[in-house]
C-alpha cells in the first residue's frame, strides 16, 4: 500500500475522473443498445476499457474514504456515498462476470439485464451524491505532467486487460470465449422457433387471432394497402395477400438477431420484402421514414432506404413463427438489435419525420394490456 500514493492522482482529480468515467460508460452503454453492425464494435471496446479503468479509480476512491465508512461515523450523506460505491462495484462486477461466461436466472431477466439496471442506477445516485460532495480539480492538477502519465498508464492498462481477457477465456474454455463483439452469446441458430423468447418490458400480448388480423400500409403513400395472412393448403406455409387477393412475392433472407439481453441467433427468415410493399403503395415525395407498429402499440422506425431491405417475416427456418416470436408477422431488420425487430406487426406507416414518442412507447407498450 505504501507505493499507492506515488501513482494515485490527487483526490479532486480522482473524483472528477470518476464522474467522467461514469459519463463515458453511460454514453457508450446507451449507444451499444442500438449498435448491431461490426462497424460499431469500437463502442463496446471503449465501454469495456472505461469500465476496467473505473475499477482502479474506484479502488483509489474507496482507499481514501474508507475511514469515513466506519459504523459510528455514518450519516445520511455517507450512507448515500456507501450505497453509490456498492452499486457501482456491483455494476462493474456483473459486467466482468458476464465477460467470463457468467450467467444468472432472474426470471424474464438475466445477468446482462442486471448489469444494465445497475449501470442505469449509478448516475442517479451519483447526481444525488454530487449535490453534497463535489469540487472541481485545480487547473494546475489537471495540467500536471505526472497526472497525464498516470492516466495514460491507467487507460493503457485497461486496454491491455480487456485484450487479455480474450486469451484467458480461450484458455479456460468459458462461454465468454464465444461472444459476439456485442457481448452476446449464440443460442438456437438454424433451429426454427427454438431460440429464446424475450419481450421488451411488458410487451407481451395474447396470441393474435390470425383470422381477423390484417396489415395496413399507409401514411405518405399513393395507394394504401391492407393485407391478411393466407394459409396455404397442406400446411406448407403461409403467404400475405391484399384485399384483392394479390399476393406479394415471398422471399427469404438470412439474418442475425442480436438481443440486448445477451444472446444472438442466426436464421433463414421467410416473408415479404418491405421494399416490395413500398413499391406497391408508392411512397410520396418527401417520405423519409417507415414506422412498424405492433398490436401492443410498440413501434420503431427505419430510414426509408434501409426499410426497403427489411423483411416482414411469417416463417423462420421453414416453420411458421410462434406467438412468442411475433406471429403472425414480425420485422426482420438486419444489423439492428433485437428490440428494434418489432413483433406482432399490424401497421407499416410511411412518414416524413420520425416519431419522437417511439422511445417512450417501447417502455410503456403492453403495460395496460
Amino acid at each position: 500500500m505504501g507505493r499507492l500514493p506515488q501513482i494515485e492522482p490527487p483526490p479532486r482529480v480522482v473524483d472528477a475522473s470518476l464522474l467522467a468515467a461514469v459519463v463515458v460508460l453511460l454514453a457508450t452503454g446507451a449507444v451499444s443498445l442500438v449498435s448491431g453492425r461490426p462497424a460499431g464494435a469500437w463502442v463496446f471496446d471503449v465501454h469495456a476499457v472505461a469500465g476496467l479503468a473505473t475499477v482502479a479509480l474506484l479502488a483509489w476512491k474507496l482507499r481514501r474514504v474508507r475511514h469515513r465508512l466506519a459504523p459510528d461515523a455514518l450519516d445520511a450523506t455517507r450512507l448515500l456515498s456507501a450505497l453509490l460505491g456498492i452499486v457501482a462495484s456491483a455494476a462493474l462486477a456483473t459486467g466482468i462476470w458476464w465477460v467470463f461466461g457468467g450467467s444468472l436466472d432472474l426470471g424474464p431477466w438475466g445477468l446482462l439485464n442486471l448489469h444494465i439496471g445497475l449501470g442505469l442506477t449509478v448516475p442517479i445516485l451519483l447526481a444525488l451524491h454530487l449535490r453534497q460532495r463535489f469540487a472541481l480539480p485545480t487547473r494546475r492538477s489537471v495540467a500536471d505532467r505526472r497526472n497525464a502519465l498516470r492516466y495514460a498508464a491507467l487507460v493503457g492498462s485497461g486496454a491491455i486487460a480487456w485484450r487479455a481477457q480474450e486469451a484467458t477465456n480461450a484458455v479456460l474454455g468459458t462461454k465468454g470465449a464465444k461472444r459476439r463483439f456485442t457481448g452476446s452469446r449464440e443460442e438456437g441458430s438454424d433451429d426454427g422457433n427454438r431460440f429464446p423468447v424475450t419481450s421488451w418490458v411488458a410487451d407481451d400480448p395474447d396470441p393474435v387471432d390470425r383470422s381477423s388480423w390484417s396489415l395496413t400500409v399507409d401514411g405518405m403513400v399513393g395507394e394504401p394497402l391492407e393485407l391478411s395472412v393466407e394459409d396455404r393448403p397442406g400446411g406448407e406455409g403461409n403467404a400475405v395477400a391484399d384485399t384483392s387477393g394479390t399476393a406479394p412475392d415471398q422471399t427469404e433472407t438470412r439474418a442475425l438477431l442480436d438481443c440486448t439481453s445477451g444472446w444472438y441467433s442466426e436464421h433463414d427468415w421467410q416473408g415479404v420484402r418491405v421494399g416490395d410493399l413500398l413499391d406497391a403503395a408508392g411512397p410520396e415525395s418527401g417520405a423519409a421514414w417507415v414506422q412498424f407498429r405492433s398490436v401492443t402499440g410498440y413501434r420503431w422506425s427505419l430510414p426509408l432506404d434501409e426499410a426497403r431491405d427489411a423483411l416482414l417475416a411469417t416463417r423462420v427456418d421453414g416453420q411458421r413463427l410462434s406467438h412468442g416470436h411475433g406471429a403472425p408477422m414480425r420485422l426482420v431488420a438486419p444489423g439492428r438489435r433485437g428490440f428494434q425487430w418489432v413483433k406482432w406487426v399490424e401497421s407499416v406507416r410511411v412518414t416524413r419525420r420520425r416519431e419522437l414518442g417511439e422511445w417512450l412507447a417501447v417502455f410503456v407498450s403492453g403495460v395496460d394490456g
